[in-house]
């Protein structure tokens, strides 16, 4: 099979996006707006692996759970870049997920950026976790849902993109300025 290479965005001029990297805040509102699409999704999907599994309680078939759980959020999120590099949040804050020279990632790009995604705000649960059966006090789990904005801590410095982004080859730009440059 003869591989194809992906166009180069239509802004990028030698390679290099001219568009500039995504602001910090505008993802943490992207980031707002995605967990409330994202309980549809879990929602749904919880909904029906209880019909299938006729489970009666949500501790049931808990690894089988988590399981669909990660495919289905993973299936949303690379489903959503693979069609234009945009989930309904990125579109509403004009994000646009791109490789490092502004051409479309490829699959494999995309799917390590799913996976990479995770360890941090997994790390920091278990730590939170730790801290609750060291003192005993359970009041601390609600730390647990700052957890997901451990993304942002490797953001600091010169470089704004997420440490996943890095890893993975991706970066977010913000294309508000193409949509200026394109009504000129």
């Amino acid at each position: 099979m003869q591989q194809t290479q992906n166009p180069p965005h239509p802004r990028a001029l030698n390679g290099d996006i001219q568009a500039p990297d995504v602001s910090r805040i505008k993802r943490f509102a992207a980031m707002m707006y995605e967990g409330v699409l994202l309980f549809a999704v879990v929602f749904l999907t919880a909904y029906i692996f209880d019909i299938l599994t006729e489970s009666r309680h949500g501790l049931l078939n808990r690894e089988a759970r988590i399981f669909v759980l990660f495919v289905s959020i993973g299936a949303y999120f690379l489903v959503c870049w693979q069609r234009g590099g945009q989930t309904l949040p990125m579109r509403a804050w004009h994000i646009r997920l791109v490789g490092t020279t502004g051409q479309k990632p490829t699959f494999k790009q995309l799917v390590l950026r799913y996976l990479l995604t995770w360890p941090l705000p997994l790390a920091g649960m278990a730590l939170i976790y730790g801290l609750v059966l060291a003192t005993g006090w359970p009041a601390i789990l609600l730390f647990v849902v700052l957890t997901p904005f451990l993304v942002f801590i490797p953001t600091f410095g010169s470089n704004t993109q997420f440490l996943h982004d890095r890893l993975a080859g991706t970066r977010l730009i913000d294309i508000r300025s193409e949509s200026k440059d394109a009504a000129k």
